[in-house]
């Protein structure tokens, strides 16, 4: 298989990645077949992934904007994955000039291509890192030349809880980022789920299998499993909700139903 030139050395291109098949989802172009192949296995048995990502993608936005209104203009994106349009630095920049930005991610394709794009862009830098690891995230040089903890941090797991087992203790990973920010620091937050929206169970379990032969996890939690990751955060209107519910731009009722899948919430650390 020919490695394209943006393709870090070392990495097996014949194994998906979680960040690589989101890419594929949004109609990116740094992915390779084996992600292809399996997001196309994915789409088959849950049918409607493309625009359940681009809710989460315009959730996102949405949150970031929020953040600024409310003054929090430093943001730490784990599990941002590969950048594409409208991503948090072009948001939370446009809206304001003292806007700061941390991406993190553990694909190094991801890494590679974040880098690329912040080449020459002030105030933003990427950490090669693991969510489940986050006193390195918190320690790493990147994130403390650009974050000042002392101050109130947007911290987004934006589809990146999803990804982590239940033995893998994320809730702990979770504890251990919010005990570092500042009171008025905000908890951005996305997560698959089954559960009120249109798809079944049994949908769930058949996409998680996919992700499973591909070498990733993909749990689907309920709304209250989702709600405890929010522990220590006062929860901003309108809650834990169906993520076009969240404070949208506009009507809502044109909404393909597939979008209703899974949870998005905002919370505030008093």
């Amino acid at each position: 298989m020919e490695r394209p030139a943006w393709a870090p050395q070392g990495i097996d291109l014949s194994v998906p990645s979680v960040s690589r098949m989101y890419d594929y989802y949004l109609g990116g172009s740094h992915n390779f077949e084996a992600d292809r192949a399996a997001a196309r296995q994915a789409i088959a048995v849950f049918p409607g992934l493309p625009k359940i990502m681009q809710a989460n993608r315009a959730f996102m936005r949405r949150a970031v904007r929020y953040a600024v209104g409310e003054g929090v203009t430093q943001f730490l994106d784990i599990g941002s994955g590969i950048p594409t349009f409208g991503n948090v630095h072009e948001v939370a920049q446009t809206a304001t000039d003292e806007a700061r930005v941390v991406y993190v991610d553990n694909d190094p394709v991801a890494v590679a291509h974040s880098r690329a794009v912040l080449d020459g862009t002030a105030h933003a830098g990427v950490v090669a890192a693991d969510f489940r690891a986050p006193k390195d995230i918190l320690d790493h040089e990147v994130t403390r030349s650009l974050l000042d903890f002392d101050r109130p941090v947007a911290l987004l797991l934006v589809a990146v809880l999803h990804f982590i087992e239940a033995q893998e203790r994320p809730g702990e990973a979770v504890d251990v980022l919010r005990n570092r920010l500042a009171p008025g620091s905000l908890l951005i937050l996305t997560h698959a789920s089954t559960e009120g929206g249109p798809r079944t169970s049994q949908e769930g379990n058949a996409v998680s299998d996919v992700y499973r032969k591909g070498g990733s996890s993909l749990v689907m939690r309920s709304r209250q499993e989702v709600e405890e990751f929010f522990t220590g955060f006062e929860m901003v209107e309108p809650g834990l909700v169906p993520m076009p519910d969240w404070r949208p731009d506009g009507p809502v009722e044109h909404e393909d139903p597939v979008v209703y899948t899974g949870f998005a919430g905002v919370g505030r650390k008093a």
